[in-house]
């Protein structure tokens, strides 16, 4: 999943994306104006940017071009407002941002966007991973990327687990989670309030997307 960095000042989008994007299985972090977004940027590389054009303090065009000039836009960027122009817009995608999100965002238009952004986050990495990685992460980096996996793809001292990535990219995620909650469930005695704690999700959260990937809540469950 992605570290997605959210810059609105409106407490109402940034709750409203914050939501949907951690129901997908992203690590989210919000800013509320260019100042919080830089120290943001600083302290880690965020995989995809959702970034408000008016702000009070910066606003987001004068912002990318900050990143630009520093050599800080090494991520994609979403631009998004509900007042902006045609011709802010096309200036935002000259300068380096992806796509451009007129608010109100519809989910539909939120996700596929998200999707492309992270799909070219994707390509900048490396094939090769460390031999120090976890086998969980070797797993989701080969389906994310259509690489290899390794044989078997171990996801713990209790379960084995290898995909196929002849699919669809979406159809190979909701695969590899089914796979990693099923093990997780089935690990805590189908206690979700320790699979959420496991997984970081809170506890709604977490039972929606049990719901939506169509994972069996009482397999992992103990018998008294």
């Amino acid at each position: 999943m992605a570290n997605i960095l959210v810059v609105d000042d409106e407490l109402g989008i940034r709750d409203l994306l914050s939501e949907i994007l951690n129901d997908e299985g992203h690590q989210v972090e919000l800013a509320e104006n260019a100042a919080q977004a830089r120290a943001a940027r600083q302290r880690t590389r965020p995989d995809l940017v959702l970034l408000d054009i008016w702000m009070p303090d910066t606003d987001g065009v004068t912002l990318l071009k900050e990143w630009l000039s520093s050599g800080l836009l090494t991520m994609p960027v979403i631009m998004m407002s509900g007042h902006a122009t045609i011709d802010t817009a096309v200036e935002a995608t000259k300068i380096g941002a992806m796509a451009f999100l007129e608010k109100p965002i519809t989910l539909q238009k939120l996700l596929k966007a998200v999707e492309q952004g992270l799909a070219k986050t994707i390509a900048r990495k490396p094939a090769v991973l460390s031999a120090a990685s976890r086998p969980a992460d070797l797993a989701l980096e080969a389906i994310m990327t259509g690489g290899a996996l390794p044989e078997p793809v171990d996801l713990g001292p209790q379960a084995t687990q290898s995909f196929l990535l002849e699919k669809p990219l979406r159809d190979a995620r909701d695969e590899f989670e089914k796979a990693y909650f099923e093990f997780h469930l089935a690990k805590e005695g189908g206690s979700m309030t320790r699979v959420a704690e496991k997984t970081g999700l809170e506890r709604t959260h977490l039972y929606r997307k049990l719901k939506q990937l169509g994972v069996d809540l009482s397999r992992g469950k103990r018998s008294s």
